[in-house]
């Protein structure tokens, strides 16, 4: 009961006090850094839904000033697929300057995203952007590896109702995976040299 309880707790309300809407975003906190999870495409290389409103909504932060840099991450590991250049792709043709993006081939999931962002890229002051649904738990693993985040909701049109019943379900599921990489396994992913977004 008590792990129901808790499940329930951090993906409603637990964080709504670091969630902020397009209609708040003169209130989101200025960071250094947007954060933008990779959420997939198409064999044609059209964007997915999920994954083209993160990118706008990055990109709406970066024009208003709320950010400096977007951190593209997303998967690399297949020779056909590449969610970090899809995205790159993207955010070129809407005007955004190659110097404001940092791209991480290996953001594989949101735990590796974040731990990598940390310890690879070295910030610890950032903005994460990704749908309602995904950013109570962006925000629960990033708070454990101890940054200092805030979210940006991502959500821009209706999607699918069978989708975001999907996406619930395995939101819960995931949350318990990221809790068990925290605290017990203390899991380490792919990284490499440090590649800090800001020099000292």
């Amino acid at each position: 009961m008590l792990c129901a309880a808790w499940t329930v707790w951090t993906l409603t309300t637990r964080y709504e006090r670091l969630m902020y809407i397009p209609t708040e975003i003169e209130q989101v906190p200025s960071k250094p850094v947007a954060v933008v999870f990779g959420a997939g495409y198409w064999p044609s290389g059209a964007l997915s839904m999920v994954l083209k409103d993160r990118l706008d909504a990055a990109i709406e932060l970066y024009r208003a000033g709320r950010v400096q840099k977007l951190l593209f991450s997303g998967d690399n590991r297949f020779v056909d697929y590449n969610e970090p250049a899809k995205m790159l792709d993207y955010a070129l043709a809407q005007g955004v300057p190659r110097a404001d993006i940092v791209l991480d081939y290996a953001g594989r999931r949101t735990y590796d995203t974040c731990y990598r962002a940390r310890d690879i890229f070295q910030v610890r002051n950032v903005v994460l952007v990704t749908q309602r649904y995904h950013l109570p738990r962006a925000l629960d693993t990033c708070c454990g590896l101890g940054l200092d985040v805030v979210g940006y909701v991502a959500d821009r049109q209706p999607y699918p109702r069978r989708d975001l019943a999907w996406y619930w379900v395995r939101e819960a599921a995931a949350l318990w995976r990221a809790w068990w990489d925290l605290y017990i396994a203390r899991a380490v992913p792919v990284l490499g040299e440090p590649l800090p977004i800001f020099a000292e």
